[in-house]
């Protein structure tokens, strides 16, 4: 992963689905130009922590090349933006934190060891860090470097260099100015990451498993969802003011249960992108979501 969460970001960004690929090329003015689609047989990819994610190497590969070669350039840089299943990402607050990177990255890992399951040390980590009223926030996104290595060597064989590598979620964050407090729920097949965003801050983020269950209803998603909303509330005295939500289905039928269950304003986060209507294989625009705030941060 990069180093760090605040870097220059190549105008190639490319998302691996569990069930397609998704590429996009932007330009100097943090404007996508042109967005491309692959799909993927069913079960290639599985996102997980604790096994191995692509089961067919060369099919994902494919994807990949096809996706990101549709769209031209002829540039090799590229954002790789990962399944949330396949990462951790958290929100740690320190009285303090050594300036020098590897000493902040040592303690980071020695907070994270009973919070995260599996190997910390062993994982690739990447993390930014704001400082202000007396503390140190530190957001951090932590892959198993196995894991982190299959989706890496993917883009590689394809000809491609993953400089940067995201989450799903954290790169859909690019689309939320967070001026005002926005909530964002991001639901795929193995998770759901729920993540609040305040005068351009990301002030929280959560992420429910719910592997192998695509039966998960809209009423167990807005119930999982509404403590957070209720912890933000009473921990910063501030309402929620919208939430942007990402599924890839039932979309309206969940929107309506969290607007219901929350009493905030809920829609679909393909309102924030302008383009890419005609993608082909009955894919929505939602599904552009991660790759749009890649290239628009």
């Amino acid at each position: 992963m990069a180093q760090s969460l605040q870097i220059d970001r190549p105008q190639l960004a490319c998302e691996v689905h569990s069930d397609r690929v998704v590429a996009a090329r932007g330009n100097a003015a943090n404007t996508v130009e042109i967005y491309a689609t692959r799909k993927l047989p069913p079960g290639v990819v599985v996102p997980s922590l604790s096994h191995a994610n692509i089961s067919d190497t060369a099919a994902v590969r494919q994807a990949v090349s096809d996706s990101l070669t549709s769209i031209g350039g002829g540039n090799k840089d590229v954002i790789a933006i990962l399944p949330d299943g396949a990462a951790r990402v958290l929100l740690l607050d320190f009285d303090t934190l050594p300036d020098k990177r590897e000493d902040a990255d040592a303690i980071i890992r020695f907070r994270l060891r009973k919070s995260i399951p599996f190997d910390v040390d062993s994982s690739a980590i990447s993390f930014a860090t704001h400082r202000g009223g007396g503390n140190v926030r530190v957001v951090a996104a932590l892959v198993p470097r196995t894991i982190l290595n299959e989706y890496e060597n993917v883009f590689r064989d394809a000809g491609y260099s993953p400089g940067v590598v995201l989450p799903s979620s954290l790169a859909m964050l690019g689309l939320i100015e967070g001026q005002q407090p926005t909530m964002l729920v991001k639901v795929d097949a193995v998770t759901t990451t729920i993540a609040i965003a305040d005068r351009g801050e990301l002030v929280l983020v959560r992420t429910l498993d719910h592997p192998g269950r695509p039966q998960v209803s809209a009423r167990e998603i807005a119930d999982a969802v509404h403590p957070s909303v209720i912890f933000f509330e009473d921990t910063y005295a501030a309402k929620v003011e919208q939430i942007l939500l990402s599924a890839p289905s039932a979309t309206n039928e969940l929107a309506e249960a969290l607007q219901t269950e929350t009493g905030i304003r809920t829609s679909d986060v393909a309102g924030y992108i302008n383009s890419g209507d005609n993608l082909g294989d009955g894919a929505t625009r939602s599904i552009l979501a991660g790759v749009t705030g890649a290239l628009s941060a």
